[in-house]
């Protein structure tokens, strides 16, 4: 494991085959700095998920190794999805899963754009 405590980049991971074309994805918009497309099992009735076109395991690493265009780009990208779906109006969430107690199942970071009905409360209760 590298010094700074994260795991490297899996050049195999199922993202960067979807970057590679390899995969096939139902995108909704890309461009220099980031690819969209929708989750192939959904958790809501819109799931989209937005990856940067760079190989990074989590937010951590990308905000270390990125540089300020890429990083605005890929918010920006964030923001023209939600907006692309019309998810404005009424609201949507994003989440971004980091290691493995958070259930991060892919390591290439990536945001969850969430919308299109309630969602409910943002994480399970506790008994």
């Amino acid at each position: 494991m590298p010094v700074s405590g994260r795991p490297p980049y899996d050049d195999g991971n199922i993202f960067a085959r979807i970057l590679r074309g390899e995969i096939p994805a139902r995108k909704v918009h890309e461009d220099d700095h980031a690819l969209a497309f929708h989750d192939i099992a959904p958790q809501a009735p819109v799931h989209v998920l937005v990856i940067p076109k760079g190989p990074y395991v989590s937010a951590a690493d990308f905000l270390t190794k990125a540089d300020a265009e890429t990083v605005a780009g890929f918010w920006r990208a964030v923001a023209e999805v939600a907006r692309k779906l019309g998810l404005e109006d009424a609201g949507y969430r994003l989440l971004t899963n980091m290691g493995h107690d958070a259930g991060q199942e892919v390591p290439h970071f990536h945001v969850h754009v969430f919308g299109g009905g309630p969602l409910g409360p943002m994480l399970a209760q506790r008994a």
